[in-house]
């Protein structure tokens, strides 16, 4: 037999990547974001809060800013299924309902996430479009829905531009959490609905 002819020993594999982790280390990620903002935060940070070796969060995202892109992509929407939103016949009753406190608790979260990324959409403005995606339009969809409900019942005409009063709630409240620096909770929501919402779709607050 020649060299040639020598069987060859077989390839080995390499490890088989575990991925049973991944959803504890984004939620991670998510805090240490909304904690410390994108520029503070750092993989060892999220390892540790996740309570993985960083040679595993390592393994799976070569940097922070991957780690943070799917993070953000795979952000929870709780509370916000439309197909299963409140339907109290009224405007103003499917916003007020959609008021409970893990409701506001996971839109202030959100929002602080937002701020912890300004300073990386700057940098990357495609990013800009995966917040949208996972923290601004899931919220802007119920109110969209809600609306469409109000119009097809007549209680508000139907010429309304549902695309920028949907938007208005969302809006303030980023302003608020962004710029305010102040917490989204149930008094301002209200507020929002029966001076601002009600008032611009041509209906009156109780």
């Amino acid at each position: 037999m020649t060299q040639l002819d020598e069987p060859t020993a077989p390839t080995k594999l390499g490890r088989k990547r575990d991925h049973t982790r991944d959803p504890e280390i984004l939620d991670a990620a998510l805090d240490v974001l909304a904690e410390t903002g994108y520029d503070g935060m750092t993989i060892d940070m999220v390892a540790a809060r996740a309570k993985a070796g960083k040679a595993t969060v390592y393994r799976r995202w070569s940097s922070k800013a991957e780690l943070v892109v799917d993070a953000v992509a795979c952000m929870k929407r709780t509370d916000l299924d439309v197909d299963h939103l409140p339907d109290t016949g009224t405007l103003r009753g499917d916003l007020v309902a959609m008021i409970k406190p893990r409701s506001i608790e996971d839109a202030e979260k959100k929002l602080q996430i937002m701020a912890g990324l300004v300073s990386m959409i700057s940098r990357d403005p495609g990013l800009a479009e995966a917040v949208n995606a996972a923290i601004v339009e899931p919220r802007v969809s119920v109110n969209r829905t809600f609306l469409r409900r109000a119009i097809e019942r007549g209680e508000i005409a139907a010429d309304c531009d549902v695309e920028t009063l949907a938007l208005l709630s969302p809006s303030m409240a980023s302003y608020r959490v962004l710029i305010e620096q102040k917490p989204v909770d149930r008094e301002f929501l209200l507020a929002l609905i029966d001076g601002v919402i009600l008032p611009a779709v041509g209906l009156k607050a109780p």
